[in-house]
């Protein structure tokens, strides 16, 4: 199969095959000028074309409009195949003719296959498809689980997928939509895009390793860490592989929902920008990972329970002082957790998710292993909450973690997007129901005037708008 059926050039009918599309379509694609290169002629390169015209077809697009995309932007499809295939066509093989040729398992092959969201074809692959199931071969041989080597592909698969797609939407978005706002259209648009396309190429690669290498190096602190602690005896023994002692912060915004609906998405993804770079300042001196975000909400894995406490307290602190914006929650626990696929499960985790969402506004709330675990604190207070029952789980003594001599403030909140207040920020203080209500844009005020029972608080310890009242929690 090396080359193609028919080595450099290809007939419609292997194309077709190739593709596994019928021979009447590729011949309608090569009538229309989508396939032939300038000689008429077909090789490995017009076999990607075929994908890419299947895609345009399957995403809505029709077969008009793509020949109009080619005239105007001077075939934009053989730009595309050319970023796909650098360096030009490759050989393909099919899986069992690659697992000969450079001596891999088939079965752990298509096992590796089909765990990836990332390979679309189970059959036929690239000389660097089987170069990288040989490397995975020559780690099964070297001693690794499957198992484990199944935990990492996932792992790859997913942060490097992500990767990817951030770099080529990042760049569509602040590149070439940026040009084409100032005015460009046509073969211009394509060649100014390309041109800092290829300014841009050098970026990729080296930045990729770089932080993998730093990555490493923060791992492997943590390993050495850990093989310590095991030889001093401080960890017990288990027979379930992946269980370590963690300590785990959630934290997200209050109020996050209502306040997309009040100030619209492009405001609403501003306001998590500037959350997601308090956050990871915070972590950061506090040799912490974030395990993934979702929306407003971080997971974040410590070693040490202080070291999650403190920086969970850090976060608090610089939400508080931010100007124009929403309150955090957060919880924290500490215990055994199982680490799978560059993930942690389990009931510490189970925990820490229950804690965040029954914290109120800037409450960190945290379990009694973690106030033992992080000792006498001159500067922390523990404030004792009591027993609740926390959805799915058994009823958990809580405490309330803050620095030593906080006092509980009472700030004003916007009722309409839960914005809390800070002193002069506020745009207008109106009376409603015999209460002062602070606005913090003429927008939230109007909505309120216009349907003041949507927005008025329910249970009232406090007027409406302050801090006490959570609206839209």
């Amino acid at each position: 199969m090396t080359g193609g059926p028919a080595g450099d050039h290809l007939s419609i009918d292997d194309v077709a095959m190739l593709r596994g599309e019928s021979p009447e379509h590729i011949r309608e694609w090569w009538e229309r000028g989508l396939l032939a290169g300038a000689d008429g002629e077909m090789g490995p390169e017009h076999v990607e074309r075929a994908r890419l015209i299947r895609l345009l077809l399957e995403s809505g697009i029709d077969l008009d409009s793509i020949r109009r995309a080619q005239d105007e932007h001077g075939d934009l499809l053989g730009r595309f195949v050319a970023e796909l295939n650098p360096g030009g066509p490759r050989d393909r093989y099919s899986l069992e003719e690659a697992a000969t040729r450079f001596g891999f398992d088939l079965d752990v092959a298509r096992r590796l296959w089909s765990s990836s969201t990332l390979i679309e074809d189970d059959e036929v692959i690239t000389e660097d498809d089987a170069r990288m199931a040989r490397s995975v071969q020559e780690a099964l041989d070297a001693g690794l689980p499957e198992e484990a080597l199944l935990q990492l592909v996932h792992v790859y698969d997913e942060a490097l997928g992500r990767v990817a797609d951030a770099e080529t939407r990042v760049f569509h978005i602040y590149i070439h939509e940026r040009l084409r706002a100032a005015g460009l259209s046509g073969t211009e648009l394509t060649e100014a895009t390309a041109e800092v396309s290829e300014g841009l190429e050098t970026l990729a690669d080296p930045t990729v390793l770089w932080f993998h290498r730093k990555g490493i190096e923060r791992a492997l602190r943590e390993d050495l860490v850990l093989h310590f602690a095991e030889a001093a005896g401080l960890l017990g023994t288990s027979e379930v592989p992946g269980l370590v002692s963690v300590a785990i912060v959630f934290v997200d915004l209050s109020s996050f929902t209502p306040l997309t609906q009040a100030m619209g998405d492009v405001h609403a993804a501003d306001v998590l920008a500037r959350f997601s770079g308090l956050v990871r300042a915070a972590v950061r001196p506090r040799r912490g990972r974030i395990v993934k975000q979702i929306g407003d909400a971080f997971m974040v894995v410590f070693i040490d329970p202080e070291d999650a406490l403190r920086c969970a307290l850090d976060i608090g602190r610089r939400a508080a002082d931010e100007p124009q914006f929403p309150a955090c929650r957060l919880g924290v626990s500490c215990g055994r957790a199982l680490y799978r696929e560059g993930d942690y499960v389990g009931t510490t985790v189970n925990v820490a998710a229950r804690l965040v969402s029954a914290a109120e506004r800037h409450q960190i709330l945290v379990t009694p292993e973690l106030r033992d675990a992080v000792g006498p604190a001159s500067d922390i207070e523990f404030r004792p909450l009591g027993r609740r029952q926390l959805k799915g789980l058994d009823e958990l003594e809580l405490f309330a973690a803050c620095y030593a001599g906080t006092q509980d403030e009472d700030r004003l909140v916007d009722p309409v997007c839960g914005m809390v207040l800070h002193p002069g920020h506020h745009v207008v203080r109106p009376v409603h129901a015999g209460h002062e209500v602070a606005f913090c844009s003429d927008a939230c005020r109007q909505r309120f005037a216009d349907d003041p029972d949507r927005y008025a608080p329910s249970h009232g310890t406090a007027g409406a708008g302050h801090e006490a009242s959570d609206p839209g929690q």
